[in-house]
């Protein structure tokens, strides 16, 4: 059985707690008795061969796919006994962004923005624009991209443009999922040192799924690995590059991994 915390983990506190989760469709089982903790300040990187349930996992946290069984605690509730009431204030905490975006394509960048504020904050229009023009400033976008359409933008664009709205509401705990896929290496390290800046400059807690190695490397504090339907390790990448475990030593020691090097510290 893996372990998914470390005597260096204990006292940290736990933002999602999920305990021997089950998750299916029809006959195929998905996840079956994971585990997997994420703890507050963290970006942890969620990583998995194509197909084995990434984002899966993420949309069961976040409510959009039911589970069959297990427990799942964000902030140190159980989501199976809040009310609606508690519910929706847990949501109100939470920052999502989608693979490629999903942007509404009938919205601008500004209305997009707005959507989650629409939904969970009683504020004027003027209030909400002010927050959203904010928001497009505060991931890099110029403010003339607000009036523009998601058809009207680069992939690099909308993937900012997505982060803004994630942020909208102020949250405390950002899914990503797969944010740099599609990028170019420029862009996507530009949207990594993006991630970084923002997370440690409002102090966010970041479950990120992604394939991404040099993301991994970059910005990530600890990364969890799933195979066999279970998270089968968690810590930093110096645990993931000493598994003996088959996956993880084809994906962190393949091809590919051997030509990602861990950032070396300048001299001096």
């Amino acid at each position: 059985m893996s372990r998914t915390t470390s005597s260096n983990d204990a006292g940290r506190e736990t933002v999602i707690k999920v305990r021997d989760l089950v998750v299916g469709f029809g006959d195929k089982i998905i996840m079956n008795g994971l585990n997997l903790d994420v703890f507050r300040g963290e970006v942890l990187g969620f990583v998995g061969g194509s197909g084995m349930g990434k984002s899966v996992l993420m949309r069961t946290i976040l409510g959009l796919v039911p589970k069959r069984a297990g427990k799942i605690e964000v902030f140190g509730r159980d989501l199976d006994t809040l009310t609606e009431a508690e519910e929706h204030a847990v949501h109100r905490r939470f920052g999502v962004m989608f693979q490629q975006g999903a942007l509404f394509s009938g919205l601008t960048v500004k209305q997009n923005v707005q959507a989650p504020m629409r939904e969970y904050l009683d504020i004027s229009q003027r209030l909400m624009d002010e927050l959203a023009l904010l928001k497009i400033e505060l991931v890099g976008l110029r403010p003339d991209a607000a009036d523009k359409f998601p058809s009207e933008l680069s992939g690099g664009m909308i993937k900012r443009a997505a982060l803004a709205r994630a942020l909208a509401l102020d949250p405390d705990l950002v899914f990503l999922d797969e944010p740099t896929s599609g990028l170019d290496p420029i862009g996507a390290a530009d949207f990594d040192e993006l991630i970084q800046t923002l997370q440690h400059t409002l102090g966010l807690t970041v479950f990120m799924v992604t394939h991404d190695l040099d993301s991994l490397y970059a910005i990530c504090d600890r990364i969890a690995a799933l195979a066999d339907r279970k998270v089968i390790a968690a810590g930093p990448m110096e645990t993931m590059l000493a598994s003996e475990h088959p996956w993880l030593r084809a994906y962190f020691h393949g091809k590919r991994g051997r030509m990602i090097s861990p950032p070396q510290a300048s001299a001096g």
